[in-house]
């Protein structure tokens, strides 16, 4: 005799209402609104920068020199933001917006740092400011060490 195989009513009604709830918990995305809120975010980072890089262009600094002040602004306004944890907000509203300038990165840096603190200098800060931009910074070093010494040999070499 082969067993049938159906579903009880009270296991139907069950899985019903499961059904349901997942579909009022699941957060519902829209691609155009994202897209939009990550122009909109990035696009003020955007204009922030370009306005500190015109300021410093008129009161006479070089090119090289007012982008390394537009950076260390921004970064700086990163850290600042997250400490008052208001970087993280943007970041949620923002998505991709947020997190990829170097603002984003900053962010990155300065979030396990002041989120480990209780645990201490050395355990806490010291162990944890590393977690998601260590591996960046890693494989940028390891990568441009590569780089360099094949530049490097084929220089010798007189390929280049």
């Amino acid at each position: 005799m082969a067993k049938e195989n159906t579903i009880s009513p009270q296991k139907a009604e069950e899985q019903k209402a499961y059904n349901e709830y997942v579909k009022k918990v699941t957060p519902t995305h829209s691609l155009p609104k994202n897209m939009a809120k990550a122009f909109l975010i990035g696009g003020i980072i955007c204009v922030i920068g370009q306005g500190i890089l015109q300021y410093c262009g008129s009161i006479g600094l070089d090119k090289d020199t007012s982008g390394s002040w537009c950076s260390l602004i921004l970064v700086l306004l990163s850290v600042i933001l997250t400490g008052f944890n208001i970087y993280p907000k943007l970041a949620t509203f923002g998505g991709a917006g947020a997190l990829v300038p170097i603002t984003g990165f900053a962010n990155s840096v300065a979030a396990p740092s002041i989120e480990f603190k209780k645990e201490g200098q050395v355990f806490g800060i010291g162990c944890k400011i590393f977690t998601i931009a260590g591996p960046v910074i890693l494989y940028g070093i390891f990568s441009s060490w590569v780089l360099g010494l094949i530049y490097w040999i084929l220089k010798w070499m007189g390929v280049c």
